[in-house]
Order: C-alpha cells, then sequence, then structure tokens
C-alpha cells in the first residue's frame, strides 16, 4: 500500500510539472505565432488573368533578362555568379522554375513592389534600393501586364514533377549551404556578407535544430519567428514549400524513419521487462512472507 502513495504522488508531480509547467515555459520560450500565410494576403493582390504570349513579350522588353537567366527557355545568365554577387550583392535566380514553385500572387506583388513583397522594408529604402527593380510598366494597363509576365512564367515551368533538391536549389542555394549533401551556395560569401549583413547559415542540420513547425512559418514569413532578419520572404506555394522542408529533413535527419520505428520496439521492451520485473518482485516477497 505504501509502494502505491508513493507511486501516486510520483504521477501527480509528474502531471503537474508536464501539463501545468512545462507548455507555460514553451509558450514564454516559444511564442505562438500566426500559421503559414501561402494565400499571401498582407500583399492585397488579386492577380489578374494573364496572356502569356503577351507576357513573353513584356519579359523581354521589360528587361528582365538583364539580369535573369531562363535556361529552359535558352536564355541564358547574363552574368557568371561571380560578376552577378559583385553586381548585385546576390545572384539572381534563374526563372525556369518560378512559375511553379513560387505563388502567383506573390511573384505579382514581387514584380511591382520587391521589398515590400520580400518584407525587407526595414533594410531596403531609396537611400540603399533593393537591387531588384521594380516594374513600372510599358505605359498599359500596369497589373495587367504584371499578370502577363507571372502568366509567362506558368507557362514555361515544367510539366513533370520537380523533385525536392531542384526546389532548394532553385529557392535557396544562392544563399544557403547544406555541406551535409554538398550543395554549396552559389553566392560569392563576401558579398553575401555585406548584402544580408550576416552570412547565411548552413542548413545541413536545420530541420533538427528548429524543427519542421518553424521552419515552415520561417521560410513562409520569417519576421513572424525572427523579427528584423535579413532574410527575405521566399513565397514559395504551400507544396514547393514542404519540398524544400522535405530535402532539409532527408539531409539533415536521414534516421528519422530507423529511430521512429526503433521508438516502438524500445517502448516495448520496457513494458515487457516492466512486468517481468514486478512478476518477479511478487514471487520474491511471496516466499519471503
Amino acid at each position: 500500500m505504501r509502494e502505491l502513495k508513493i507511486l501516486a504522488i510520483v504521477i501527480f508531480f509528474t502531471a503537474v510539472v508536464y501539463w501545468g509547467v512545462e507548455p507555460f515555459a514553451h509558450s514564454q520560450m516559444h511564442p505562438h505565432v500566426a500559421p503559414a500565410d501561402f494565400a499571401f494576403k498582407d500583399l492585397g493582390v488579386n492577380a489578374k488573368k494573364g496572356d502569356a504570349t503577351k507576357g513573353a513579350e513584356t519579359f523581354l522588353n521589360a528587361g528582365c533578362i538583364g539580369c535573369h537567366g531562363v535556361s529552359s527557355q535558352g536564355m541564358a545568365a547574363p552574368m557568371d555568379h561571380a560578376s552577378a554577387s559583385a553586381s548585385f550583392g546576390v545572384v539572381p535566380p534563374d526563372l525556369s522554375t518560378a512559375g511553379a514553385i513560387y505563388d502567383k500572387n506573390f511573384l505579382a506583388a514581387l514584380i511591382k513592389d520587391p521589398t515590400k513583397a520580400l518584407k525587407v522594408e526595414h533594410k531596403f529604402n531609396e537611400s540603399r534600393p533593393h537591387p531588384m527593380i521594380a516594374f513600372f510598366g510599358l505605359g498599359g494597363d500596369l497589373d495587367q501586364e504584371v499578370a502577363d509576365i507571372v502568366a509567362y512564367l506558368q507557362s514555361i515551368a515544367p510539366v513533370t514533377p520537380i523533385d525536392d533538391k531542384q526546389v532548394y536549389a532553385d529557392a535557396c542555394q544562392r544563399c544557403h549551404d547544406i555541406k551535409y549533401d554538398k550543395v554549396m551556395s552559389t553566392t560569392d560569401k563576401a558579398s553575401l556578407m555585406a548584402y544580408m549583413g550576416t552570412l547565411p547559415p548552413d542548413l545541413s542540420m536545420m530541420i533538427r535544430s528548429k524543427g519542421a513547425e518553424y521552419l515552415t512559418t520561417f521560410i513562409n514569413n520569417p519576421q513572424k519567428q525572427l523579427t528584423g532578419t535579413s532574410m527575405p520572404r521566399v513565397g514559395l506555394t504551400e507544396k514547393a514549400q514542404n519540398q524544400v522542408v522535405a530535402y532539409m529533413e532527408k539531409v539533415g535527419d536521414r534516421k528519422k524513419a530507423e529511430r521512429e520505428d526503433l521508438g516502438y520496439k524500445l517502448i516495448g521492451y520496457m513494458v515487457l521487462f516492466t512486468l517481468l520485473a514486478y512478476a518477479w518482485k511478487v514471487k520474491i516477497w511471496r516466499e519471503v512472507h
């Protein structure tokens, strides 16, 4: 009977800590943030229906290929990585997959006002303009011209599924290394340091240090998790962002499935030997009494 009372006391205080103290401590260390918004409602953009044919013409006339390559359409990047790093601070992305991995409303907002869309107004302003120049139109309806460009980017996007590593490369590799998979950033480190104010971290183990839930919110809107960070919003669709996180998990937590499978076996082992230990205790004390 005495042992049962001790067990009850232990269970009580364990429950108090687990359901009372621990959640409070977690709420203080990790304040609640709004979930990821893949509609990008804060941008106030509802992209019009675009014309891909007109968009191709607008894309060329707007001078987009002065900075960006579109390798799938035979348009090579105008500069090598070293020259682009020195000119812009970061290598401009190839836009071959942009229409597939980025949300259309985000793309429209990005073309019109890069600083706002990327949520880096605190870093770039009139005295220090963002390296991506805002598109002010070619004389027609600005919103329609932007919608046409977005439609063009969507029309040239790959029809076949893009693998997780390629999505990561197109969305993140300009700034971040993943050394565990021998994937290095394409931007020169010194230029990147000057552009960002700090060197972006290697992401090899980020899935284990931060977790998928944190990364999902952070990639969608870095300011929610780290106010004032120089990392821009990425603007990926939910599917593409999940692919990025999945790739990071594959690299940084290769043993996850094996570990989870072993966990069930370990619990079973502990339960079995707890029962055996209890049965042995009962047998021994029965003989003593």
